[in-house]
């Protein structure tokens, strides 16, 4: 399952096999720079959309009810996040300042998977939204005695538990975390979320089991591997090697998350693993965000003991809570009585050390790695979360940057490149690393994704237009409640939800991605009738 990359020698061919639709149409983008990165197009082009459907691409004119003047600059498809933890309203405007038309909850995942769909739904989002079934969260209810609840601030919580993060689950837990998780996939899900860094204790078995059973239904599984350290045993490396093991074993695509936060300062030994397993024909993928430090909450495991050692960091200062560096006595203080404070933490320097540009390049450039922001929720002055009909984000709301800046940054820095530096990596790349290949890793499970990442005639009608001479990142550890500018338009299933600069907060055109067989398993706590729902 490696995504490889298509020779940038192909003829670029426009539009697709199927040939245009007659006009007028709904909208024309009209003579802008058109990338389609499947088919190595970029060229000016006008782009007609009749409905939720991209209908015509042309170098001659398009008729059509309302034109979008896109001269000088960049019309794409719309970015597919991965990985977005940041599945509230206010932080699906954000995304879409970035660039993002599907953010997608896949390493941690959500559970119960329908009563998340359907909170979601009622909501309303200007962006696609999806997830996948969180193991954690079964292996909460089945350790700790607690009943799950579809959203991040019920796991947040459950790091005041440890059983859950640091012991094996016995024979009848295993089957029973099995069957909650089974029970998700069957309501939707995208795949199983294996966040196994939070919960280093679980068995090699029932990690085994987990892979069985997403080898079984054919979907993919999302991975934060059980170590985060630069350190043997038990380093990033070794549980690389894991997760590359059962794939191997088992025929399952495994997918690593964060492939910089995994390898950390031992990139260079981690990608060259990677690489290994991908030439020889394991089903991994991957995925990196442009930052070299990671975010999570103060109480987890891998801030536990001896963590500046196996982060190969020099004192407690690289964590920052509010942008404040932190002492070891205050980390203490808050893992006792408020672990699930989000901190951020810096495990690479690239703005200061050339060394450390270059660690992230080798993850960040990995051919075939889809850019992905690992975002997070947002919380306000007093820690609560951010939610609800907001916009825009309350003045001191709280997150890791990327949670704002993730496409834009990399945009900015590696596409476009810095003061005196030359470009990192092509447009036509840089636009296939954040809409192609993340929808190829996942449109064999989950069809809905054939139509994203692409800009052809017959693709879903989830565009960016920006300009890529001003496109920017402007969220900072310090004050990262600041969107991303030079998006001039975003359309999202045909509908802008961004114009001129300009978000539309009535619209919300934003459909579910999610697979469509909904069963019941029986003897599952919470579950009711069995049924069958349309996701197209």
């Amino acid at each position: 399952m490696a995504i490889r990359e298509m020779s940038m020698t192909d003829k670029p061919q426009v539009g697709s096999t199927q040939q245009n639709e007659p006009g007028p149409y709904d909208i024309v983008l009209v003579g802008g720079r058109v990338v389609d990165p499947e088919r190595n197009v970029d060229e000016v082009l006008n782009v007609g959309i009749t409905g939720d459907r991209v209908a015509a691409i042309s170098r001659e004119p398009l008729e059509g009810t309302t034109a979008i003047d896109a001269e000088g600059l960049v019309v794409a498809p719309g970015f597919v996040d991965l990985h977005s933890h940041g599945q509230q309203l206010p932080a699906a405007w954000m995304q879409a300042f970035d660039g993002v038309t599907t953010a997608l909850e896949l390493e941690s995942g959500l559970l119960p998977i329908a009563e998340y769909y359907d909170n979601v739904a009622a909501e309303g989002r200007p962006i696609n939204y999806g997830a996948s079934v969180a193991w954690t969260y079964a292996r909460i209810a089945e350790k700790e005695g607690l009943e799950p609840e579809a959203d991040m601030v019920w796991f947040q919580g459950a790091f005041s538990h440890d059983g859950w993060q640091n012991s094996l689950a016995d024979d009848g837990e295993v089957e029973r975390i099995i069957t909650r998780v089974e029970q998700g996939l069957l309501e939707g899900g995208l795949g199983i979320g294996i966040n196994g860094g939070y919960a280093p204790g679980y068995g090699r078995k029932e990690y085994h089991a987990l892979a069985k059973l997403a080898a079984k239904h054919k979907v993919p599984t999302f991975t934060h591997v059980r170590y985060l350290s630069v350190r043997e045993p038990d380093s990033g490396f070794e549980a690389l090697g894991e997760l590359i093991s059962l794939a191997a074993t088992t025929g399952a695509h495994m997918h690593i998350c964060h492939l910089n936060a995994n390898a950390g300062r031992d990139a260079r030994a981690c990608v060259a693993l990677v690489a290994e397993a991908q030439d020889s024909g394991v089903p991994v993928t991957t995925e990196a965000y442009p930052y070299g430090a990671c975010s999570s909450t103060v109480g987890a495991e891998v801030f536990q003991g001896d963590w500046l050692a196996r982060w190969g960091v020099e004192d407690a200062s690289a964590m920052e809570v509010n942008g404040e560096p932190m002492t070891q006595e205050k980390i203490d203080e808050l893992q006792k009585n408020a672990p699930g404070t989000v901190v951020n933490m810096h495990f690479l320097h690239p703005d200061d050390k050339p060394e450390d540009a270059d660690l992230l390049d080798l993850t960040v450039l990995y051919p075939g790695a889809a850019i992905a922001s690992d975002a997070m929720p947002w919380v306000g002055k007093d820690g609560t979360l951010v939610e609800g009909d907001v916009w825009p984000m309350p003045e001191g709301a709280f997150a890791h940057p990327r949670s704002a800046g993730c496409f834009s940054r990399f945009l900015s820095r590696w596409a476009r490149g810095g003061p005196g530096q030359e470009p990192k990596v092509s447009l036509v790349e840089a636009i296939r690393k954040t809409s192609l290949i993340p929808a190829r890793i996942l449109e064999a499970s989950v069809p809905q994704m054939r139509g994203k990442g692409r800009l052809q005639v017959g693709a879903d009608a989830d565009i960016v237009v920006f300009d890529l001479a001003t496109v920017q990142d402007n969220a900072t550890f310090t004050e990262p409640a600041q969107h991303s500018t030079g998006f001039r338009h975003v359309l999202v299933n045909g509908t802008p939800i961004i114009r001129d600069g300009k978000e539309l907060l009535e619209q919300r055109p934003g459909k579910p991605i999610r697979r469509d067989l909904v069963t019941t398993l029986p003897g599952v706590p919470g579950t009711g009738a069995a049924e069958r729902v349309e996701t197209s």
